[in-house]
């Protein structure tokens, strides 16, 4: 018999207490990373740019490659290279993806307590020192450009005043040149301004009246590419445009418009963006969201 008194024995363990090993948790779904398959993004967006002049490359690349991607898929073509050959070949899928990932959300009168603080103060100070030029930087289907063309009317009636919009796509720009809109466009307008100085339309909508229309010039250019003259306007529009932007091209471009501002100007941007470097750029900003240039 095996003499066992001498053997240690092990205490006993009360697992009464003691938690269950922890399970091992299932991996994460992997994140969304810009730039997977990479040089099929970069050469949709190469194709486009050729095609359209329409450059995807200034915006957030997170952004447009997981809106790209989406697209394509429920257009029934998930793979990026075939897409683009579609793109290419197919004016009509064209026109569609440049409609999805091209902003063109506007309206009239948008923002209104902007437009009350150029109607009230800054056009009527512009307006006495001289000619007063105006740049709807991104103006999409114009509606932007017309509502500052509506209040000049009624701010600074004996003023000269000009009105220059510019888009990169040509589409919007042909809408801006006519000067119609839809009542949905039309809804944070006052009524007393639609009537004074639009037209009803049988169908439901509003006209731009020919003494607004000859205040305008539409053209197509690349706001971080088209040439500017510097201190050639007096009041620039810039808004809710940068902020699909990357930071790079986003400081670029507000360089660019404090630059086409004379001094003494106004730069007036989106109510969900800033000018990060607007002390180096010699701006103050009287009113929220609206810079004055100083130097």
């Amino acid at each position: 018999m095996r003499d066992t008194s001498s053997i240690a024995r092990k205490p006993r363990v009360d697992t009464k207490d003691t938690p269950p090993p922890a399970r091992p948790r299932p991996a994460k779904a992997p994140a969304f990373e810009a730039g997977v398959a990479k040089d099929e993004y970069l050469a949709l967006c190469e194709r486009v740019h050729k095609v359209s002049g329409v450059d995807l490359l200034q915006y957030k690349r997170q952004q447009m490659e997981r809106r790209i991607r989406t697209w394509a898929t429920r257009r029934g073509t998930p793979d990026l290279t075939a897409y683009t050959d579609r793109l290419a070949s197919e004016p009509a899928e064209l026109e569609a993806f440049l409609d999805r990932v091209t902003i063109n959300v506007s309206e009239m009168w948008r923002h209104p307590e902007q437009f009350g603080h150029v109607e009230k103060t800054i056009l009527p100070e512009l307006a006495a020192a001289g000619p007063v030029r105006m740049w709807s930087a991104g103006c999409s289907y114009g509606a932007e450009a017309y509502t500052l063309a509506a209040i000049s009317r009624s701010a600074a009636a004996r003023a000269d005043v000009s009105i220059k919009g510019t888009d990169l796509d040509g589409r919007m720009i042909k809408r801006g040149r006519q000067g119609i809109f839809t009542a949905a466009d039309a809804r944070l307008a006052p009524r007393d301004m639609l009537r004074r100085h639009f037209d009803p339309l049988p169908k439901d909508g509003w006209a731009a009246k020919p003494e607004l229309k000859r205040l305008m010039t539409f053209e197509v250019g690349d706001l971080l590419r088209m040439p500017i003259r510097e201190g050639g306007h007096e009041l620039v529009f810039c808004r809710n445009t940068v902020i699909y932007f990357n930071q790079e091209a986003r400081d670029a471009l507000h360089e660019r418009l404090v630059k086409s501002l004379r001094v003494g100007g106004y730069l007036v941007v989106g109510t969900s963006e800033r000018v990060s470097n607007a002390r180096e750029l010699g701006l103050i900003s009287p009113f929220p969201f609206i810079y004055r240039k100083t130097s």
